[in-house]
């Protein structure tokens, strides 16, 4: 019998704020989660992508969660993000997340080897059978280039805590193909800021976003619209913030994201390499993008 989550609404995925030592900055990283809970977001996403996970170490990664379950105190559900290298690393940091006290889990394949079909149902199998925590499943294969079709999740279907799927393939058609093979068993998330409204109408639950931790306001004006079935509303802040969410689809999203956030007052632009911060003309057309759209932001 598949656990029953209240996953819904906007989930922020969370940046990790650096000094400029390129140590975590626990203070910050902090003031940014408690202004995402001022702003009415509906849980947290902590460690994925945009939390530069693969940057942190296990100790690093308990430091953020332990600080993310206080200040949240049960008041939205918290997942962390599980991204390593091997199957055996993702089964060590769900366990670690688990002992901190959060909610559940967003796993990802794992990271650099493109696993098969066996090989990726093998990995979720493996990671939900180490905690008893839900879990939510990252497709993204034009980042991660596995495929977690919907047939590989009809074979996982006995697996109790896999309970939602955020799907981040891009194409919309996707969402109906899940329905329509799935039926009601996953939870289904957008899982990429610019084909979001589309996958609200097509019946996604939930929304794991990132250019959310720059506009939280916007973002829950978009959801409430959608949701509430006043989709010309919706469309028009949609319309307004699409070349911004486009940000979320470009292999730098952490430093455009982060940008963003800066310009705003929610941390710095502070990245681990390899990452590096914009520059030059990059960083400029960024800017122009953002600064507009702060000009003309919805009322």
């Amino acid at each position: 019998m598949p656990l029953k989550v209240d996953w819904h609404g906007v989930y922020p995925a969370v940046p990790t704020q650096f000094k400029d030592d390129f140590s975590i900055d626990i203070p910050a990283t902090r003031s940014h989660v408690e202004a995402l809970l001022e702003n009415g977001i509906h849980g947290l996403i902590m460690l994925g992508t945009i939390g530069e996970n693969c940057s942190l170490s296990l100790d690093e990664k308990v430091e953020v969660l332990t600080m993310a379950v206080e200040v949240a105190k049960g008041k939205v559900p918290i997942l962390n993000g599980v991204a390593e290298f091997t199957t055996q690393g993702a089964c060590n940091t769900a366990r670690a997340a688990e002992e901190v006290g959060v909610d559940g889990l967003m796993v990802m394949p794992a990271m650099v080897y493109n696993s098969d079909g066996r090989e990726t149902i093998n990995h979720f199998r493996t990671v939900a059978a180490a905690t008893r925590l839900p879990i939510m499943c990252y497709n993204n294969p034009p980042v991660y280039r596995v495929d977690i079709t919907p047939e590989m999740f009809q074979a996982m279907a006995d697996v109790d805590n896999l309970v939602c799927i955020k799907e981040a393939s891009g194409d919309a058609r996707r969402i109906t193909d899940l329905f329509n093979a799935l039926g009601d068993r996953y939870l289904i998330f957008s899982g990429l800021d610019d084909v979001a409204l589309e996958s609200i109408m097509l019946g996604c639950t939930g929304w794991v976003s990132g250019l959310v931790d720059a506009f939280p306001r916007e973002n829950r004006l978009l959801w409430d619209a959608a949701t509430s079935g006043d989709y010309q509303r919706a469309l028009e802040i949609y319309r307004w913030y699409m070349p911004m969410l486009h940000f979320d689809s470009h292999p730098k999203l952490v430093q455009y994201i982060k940008l963003a956030c800066a310009e705003v007052g929610y941390g710095t632009e502070f990245v681990r390499a390899p990452r590096l911060p914009l520059v030059g003309e990059e960083r400029e057309s960024a800017l122009k993008i953002i600064r507009d759209s702060i000009a003309t932001r919805p009322v």
